[in-house]
Order: structure tokens, then C-alpha cells, then sequence
């Protein structure tokens, strides 16, 4: 179990533990947040439309329900720069029900951390949820990912 305060906790809903160390919690936003639970330092938002600002830094990544993200550019710098904060912040990553977009971006994120890109899917749904990662063309995104560039 981690100690430092600004981390998240291993083990606690959603939290899905790198590689590395780096902590990441994935979430579903139709699910309200635990009044008592921590927040984060740094949020990336995966939806169709652009959601209300929270109290915390935060990018909004247009990327459609059961869809890829409009930009793989901008998906790819906004993905990397989650994976580089969650060393040192409590970082969140989040679509409407924190399966398919979330489970897809917490893939991405494992590549990042060195998980091979063939590996990535399997990897998060042992780790995060079972059912992340929900159609084909997301698994397929994830395995190019290592890839693309930024």
C-alpha cells in the first residue's frame, strides 16, 4: 500500500495500479463521486460533448460513446500527459459509464507504462474492470497506440 498523501489508494473502487507504481483511477461520471472519497488533481474527460468544468484541472477529450477519439493526435499528447502527472498527482480518467473510452484510455496508458500494446487490453480488464474496453476498433486503437505519435 502507498503512503504518500497525494496518491490514490491501491485497492480502492476504480483505482487501477501501473507497472511503474503510477496509480490511475478510472470512473464512470453517470455514477455520482463519494462525497468522501479523494479527488483528483488532474482529470481527463473522454466524451462526445464538452462536459461542465470540474473544481480541479481538467482536459476534455472529444471521443463519442463506443467510438475513437476525433483527434488520435491530441488523444496521444492529452494521454501522455495523464501517464507523466500520475507520478506525482492524483490522476482521473473518465467517460460517461468507465468502461469502454476509460478502459480504452487506462490500455493506453499501460503502453505507456510498458505493458506491450498486444498485452494492454488483458492487462486492464484484470486490473480495472472486466468488461473494459468494449468494442473491436478500441482493442485495435489500443494495440497501434505504441505506434502513433503525438
Amino acid at each position: 500500500m502507498r503512503s504518500d498523501a497525494w496518491a490514490w489508494r491501491e485497492g480502492e473502487p476504480g483505482v487501477l495500479l501501473l507497472p511503474s507504481g503510477r496509480l490511475v483511477r478510472g470512473r464512470g461520471l453517470r455514477r455520482p463521486l463519494d462525497p468522501t472519497a479523494p479527488t483528483p488533481a488532474y482529470g481527463v474527460y473522454l466524451l462526445g460533448g464538452r462536459p461542465p468544468r470540474p473544481p480541479w484541472e481538467s482536459r476534455w477529450l472529444r471521443w463519442p460513446d463506443f467510438r475513437l477519439p476525433g483527434d488520435r493526435a491530441e488523444a496521444h499528447a492529452v494521454l501522455t500527459e495523464a501517464w507523466r502527472r500520475a507520478a506525482e498527482h492524483r490522476v482521473e480518467i473518465a467517460c460517461a459509464g468507465g468502461r469502454g473510452r476509460t478502459g480504452t484510455a487506462l490500455a493506453c496508458l499501460a503502453v505507456l507504462d510498458g505493458v506491450p500494446p498486444g498485452a494492454a487490453v488483458e492487462y486492464v480488464r484484470r486490473h480495472y474492470d472486466r468488461r473494459a474496453v468494449e468494442t473491436p476498433w478500441q482493442r485495435r486503437y489500443v494495440r497501434g497506440f505504441g505506434g502513433l505519435t503525438g
